[in-house]
């Protein structure tokens, strides 16, 4: 930690914030002390009144109020507001008028605007089309769609009739989408005609008719012309086959065709549903074995990001919001939550790199962006390209930088505050697909540590336990969450008796239950969380516990060093040793000076333990589609195993080089 924080919000930016107002709320009906870490604790002793606090203060659209909070107990007996009928797409849908509700841009230079009542406006046919198809509460609808403006339609009009969303971005192979689609069955398709990334036109209707042919269970196909129009995607040779195979079976249309038919539709009406009637399907990452499918609610997820967005975020009505994210990873849900709030919603498809490293300062300058969302990776390459956007770009609208995807090092912190912005307030935020939300995030009412994310999300009783039911504060352990949140999972498709659930998060420390995330922290005294990586990819290399962020921010900070893994390697005496693969800027070669220089910079920075016992030059990192490395498939390929469901990478054509490697 450093001598002084990098920010502290000042007194005006505190009183305006949500946090604030919030806090003010509970400490005049509750008697709650004006601190956050008061706060904090009052929100997880006293769980029913926060969330029933939350639920006001978000104004969530209610049909039927309940009497409680929850009923049950455990962390599988809970049930959240068991009385509540409610919809999501009702509180998203509550802003009307002129305003932007959302703005799109490609990178091929194509932009559109949706203003409020228009979106309503395409919601209301989109439901009236999946009326029109038969679509019931609880049918599965589906896209595999680039980031444009049709998914949100759709997902909203799905939402409002009570079916069940979950979507794919173009970028997975037709095995990754089929791993996940077959299991869920979907009775509609949204899907383009192709999509464009680093200036690449690409077709993606071969896939999407490969796809279709593999789901007998789909009534309709819609398609989005992108890359060219209508009438030609409509006669693209795979689709007049799929016309000719399927028959009546199957209805096709173009997107245009499909809402408009339903101009002279009915009211847009929404359905009442109890708060844990499912909403989303997400998946797991799929690299290990076939993706499990994690249901989401209606109310846990809109409240958990109600409670982000306007408390930890402090997004406001008015704001504007981007986060460069695919339709399909979590944070696409995240931010088109935003809309809740009164929000305008930015969509970016394409590169965000492309044409060059500037292309998304100049977009959060042009469409004067309020708070923005983006990775490590990106800010890497920001700084290793020497960007400085303080210097080049206006981003005087910009308040709040959010990064997640893996740990912010402590060099990305001090990059952002001397390059990006002096004044942001830079939130890393860490949570997973499997909440669909947060479990440690922002504040706009506490200081920014180098290297830390501020606090742990209000509500979520977050722990660290370096054994069962120990738990340390200033020392590593496991990221466990020890009582019931309204984001759970509403379970798993297809796990009838809840096994696989139970299995995947609360048996690993046994009765009683809890969350085990599956993440290796460390809580420090200033109430701020150090995310050291996965803990089913932390090093052991003489029973020392070693988190692999903690060697990835010393490596790549290196000038060398554009990208890097570090995984272990099984010794025949069943330790293990630490093996480093580095990608380096082009025409540059590992040799042993430079080996040499990244031995001691992680000695220096870290401890002895830490060293790699291997260093090799890779051309790449394997990543899955949605921005994570895959420490644990390329020690597979050390171990020359083979790494199953290829199709859940981004570039499995990376992984073969790391094959016996050492």
């Amino acid at each position: 930690m450093t001598a002084a924080p990098l920010w502290r919000p000042d007194p005006d930016r505190v009183r305006a914030s949500q946090m604030h107002a919030f806090l003010e709320r509970v400490a005049e009906r509750h008697g709650v002390t004006r601190d956050h870490e008061s706060l904090r604790r009052w929100s997880i002793e006293r769980c029913d009144l926060f969330w029933a606090e939350m639920m006001e203060f978000a104004q969530v659209r209610l049909r039927h109020a309940p009497s409680a909070t929850f009923s049950g107990s455990g962390m599988l007996g809970t049930r959240w507001f068991p009385e509540a009928r409610l919809n999501y797409a009702e509180d998203l849908l509550r802003f009307s008028g002129s305003d932007p509700a959302i703005l799109f841009e490609s990178e091929t230079g194509a932009t559109a605007t949706l203003s409020r009542d228009a979106l309503r406006e395409s919601v209301r046919c989109a439901s009236a089309a999946l009326i029109v198809d038969g679509v019931q509460v609880g049918d599965r609808v589906a896209a595999y769609m680039p980031n444009r403006p049709e998914c949100v339609t759709l997902m909203l009009a799905a939402a409002a009739r009570g079916a069940i969303w979950s979507s794919c971005s173009p970028d997975f192979g037709p095995q990754g989408v089929l791993d996940r689609f077959s299991q869920i069955e979907p009775a509609v398709l949204l899907v383009a005609d192709g999509y464009s990334y680093g200036g690449k036109r690409i077709d993606t209707l071969d896939r999407a008719a490969a796809i279709v042919r593999r789901l007998p269970s789909l009534r309709r196909l819609v398609i989005v012309p992108y890359l060219g129009d209508a009438a030609a995607a409509l006669r693209h040779p795979e689709i007049e086959a799929l016309r000719r195979e399927r028959g009546d079976a199957l209805a096709i249309s173009s997107w245009e065709e499909y809402l408009g038919a339903q101009r002279a539709a009915q009211p847009l009406s929404f359905e009442p549903l109890p708060f844990d009637h499912p909403l989303f399907i997400m998946y797991s990452s799929g690299t290990t074995g076939v993706p499990k499918c994690i249901v989401h609610g209606h109310g846990g997820s809109l409240l958990q990001h109600m409670k982000e967005l306007m408390l930890h975020t402090d997004l406001r009505e008015g704001d504007s919001i981007l986060y460069f994210t695919t339709c399909g990873w979590m944070m696409w849900n995240w931010l088109v939550s935003g809309l809740g709030v009164g929000a305008t919603v930015v969509l970016y498809e394409g590169s965000p790199t492309h044409p060059t490293v500037h292309r998304l300062w100049e977009l959060l300058a042009a469409r004067r962006v309020t708070v923005f969302g983006t990775s490590p990776k990106f800010l890497a390459a920001c700084q290793k390209a020497h960007l400085r956007p303080v210097a080049e770009h206006d981003l005087s609208a910009l308040r709040t930088i959010l990064s997640t995807g893996s740990p912010l090092s402590d060099e990305l912190f001090h990059y952002v505050y001397a390059d990006v912005k002096h004044d942001v307030q830079l939130a890393s935020i860490s949570g997973g697909t499997d909440i669909l939300s947060c479990f440690m995030l922002g504040n706009p009412l506490l200081p920014v540590w180098a290297g830390e994310i501020q606090c742990r999300g209000l509500g979520m009783d977050v722990q660290a336990w370096d054994g069962p039911r120990h738990a340390v504060t200033g020392r590593k352990g496991e990221l466990v969450c020890c009582a019931p949140f309204p984001s759970q999972p509403v379970g798993f498709w297809n796990d009838p008796d809840g096994r696989r659930y139970r299995a995947a998060y609360f048996d690993h420390f046994g009765e009683p239950l809890v969350w085990r995330h599956g993440d290796f922290i460390e809580i420090r005294e200033t109430g701020g969380v150090v995310v050291y990586g996965r803990s089913d990819a932390t090093l052991n290399p003489g029973g020392i516990r070693i988190g692999t962020a903690e060697i990835y921010r010393i490596v790549e900070a290196l000038p060398e060093i554009v990208d890097s893994v570090v995984t272990a390697r099984r010794t025949p005496d069943q330790d293990e040793e630490v093996v480093l693969c580095v990608v380096l800027r082009a025409g540059l070669a590992l040799d042993r000076a430079l080996e040499q220089r990244i031995r001691e910079a992680v000695a220096a920075g870290a401890t002895r333990r830490h060293v790699p016992r291997y260093i090799r030059q890779v051309t790449a990192i394997p990543y899955t589609i949605s921005g994570k490395k895959v420490e644990l498939a390329v020690q597979q390929m050390l171990h020359g195993e083979d790494v199953a469901n290829r199709d859940a990478l981004a570039n499995p054509e990376a992984l073969e080089q790391y094959r016996r490697l050492v």
